[in-house]
């Protein structure tokens, strides 16, 4: 295995900091590491490269800054014709990335779901009479703005269709070029305590850490797994993690899935626990 890392900006052959715990505990571990040129991707430019600096010839697994799927499928175009295959495929990281490739294998384990293709606003009324009535959480497919909680991200009353606008409204004023696919309309649910973050590869969970927006709590030594393993080995990914929480009547709810390679790794939570994961 061959661990990709984002470049530094200032330095292009040094690694981003941000990831500089990852690639220690690689590099002991006698893993391979090489950087590509992240903004490069992200700016649409030439993918051959942004991985100029990639040996050839061997397995990889991306840990980076979060790619839209048309950009790490150019990625992975790019590392196939230097001979280097990623482990997640861009199918796969599309369906862990984007929640409509994950939302029919988790309903029932996850808050009910609509969504639109793209921002047109006759579509998100649409969506929001198909959730009906009560309270909502709005995101894109692959992003929320939970830290713009009122004014881009909660909706009191989907059956408001005018001010639930004007939340999907600043929602994609805030997203501005990253907006992704369209609006996404979750039923509230209330949740309780710090989520959880568990790491899976092909359908085994690997680790449990805290959700790097609470890096101090640890998850519950009584946590049950089982059937978010059924669900994950359904959902069939390569590597990806899914964020628990307890709901208010204390059945634990599945938050999110997401793409592994581009899920942050909480401060708490040692790389080479990770790394040793991945190996």
């Amino acid at each position: 295995m061959m661990l990709l890392v984002p470049g530094d900006v200032m330095r292009p052959r040094r690694p981003d900091e941000h990831f500089a715990g990852e690639v220690a505990a690689a590099r002991a571990a006698g893993i391979e590491v090489a950087v590509i040129d992240h903004d490069a991707l992200a700016r649409g430019g030439p993918a051959d490269a942004a991985v100029a600096r990639v040996p050839a010839g061997t397995g990889a697994v991306y840990r980076g800054w979060m790619l839209r799927a048309e950009q790490y499928r150019a990625l992975a175009e790019a590392l196939d014709r230097r001979g280097v295959g990623l482990r997640t495929s861009p199918e796969r990281y599309r369906r862990a990335h984007e929640l409509p490739g994950w939302y029919a294998a988790a309903a029932g384990h996850t808050p009910e779901s609509v969504w639109t293709i793209g921002d047109a606003r006759a579509d998100f009324v649409a969506a929001c009479a198909e959730l009906g009535s009560g309270a909502a959480v709005l995101r894109d497919w692959t992003k929320s703005m939970k830290h713009h909680w009122d004014e881009a991200a909660y909706l009191p009353d989907v059956a408001d269709p005018d001010a639930a606008w004007r939340v999907a409204s600043r929602f994609r004023e805030l997203r501005e070029d990253e907006f992704t696919g369209g609006f996404v309309l979750r039923r509230f649910e209330e949740l309780t305590g710090a989520e959880v973050r568990t790491w899976w590869i092909d359908g085994e969970c690997r680790l449990v850490t805290p959700h790097p927006d609470t890096p101090g709590d640890e998850p519950p030594a009584e946590l049950d797994l089982s059937a978010l393993t059924a669900l994950m080995r359904t959902v069939n990914l390569s590597f990806a993690t899914a964020d628990l929480s307890r709901r208010s009547d204390g059945e634990w709810r599945l938050v999110e899935i997401g793409d592994g390679q581009v899920s942050d790794r909480p401060r708490t939570t040692p790389p080479a626990d990770l790394i040793a994961a991945l190996s």
